[in-house]
């Protein structure tokens, strides 16, 4: 059982976040941000006034990339990364250099 929780997600934490899934900001209009990523259908919006992000909205964006609450600290932590294969994004684990 994880003791790490979405509900204190910033909103610095997710634009980090969104950025290391190598998403690209789109605009920020009327208080919503909106990141988008070439596989993605649609944008993934959110609002950039509310601070912390609630949790509803945070597991939103990560059901529209694919990506569980793991996956999120984890990539958060910089235990994995994304990496882009065509049009497909991957998960892999980093690889820490001696």
């Amino acid at each position: 059982m994880s003791t790490k929780h979405l509900r204190n997600v910033s909103i610095s934490q997710l634009e980090s976040f969104l950025e290391l899934c190598l998403c690209k900001f789109i605009k920020n209009k009327k208080g919503h941000a909106q990141y988008t990523r070439s596989d993605l259908t649609r944008p993934l919006p959110f609002q950039s006034h509310i601070e912390p992000v609630p949790e509803f909205i945070v597991q939103n964006l990560l059901r529209g990339l694919g990506y569980s609450k793991k996956d999120f600290f984890e990539i958060l932590e910089q235990k994995k990364e994304v990496i882009r294969n065509g049009n497909k994004y991957l998960l892999r684990d980093v690889v820490k250099k001696k």
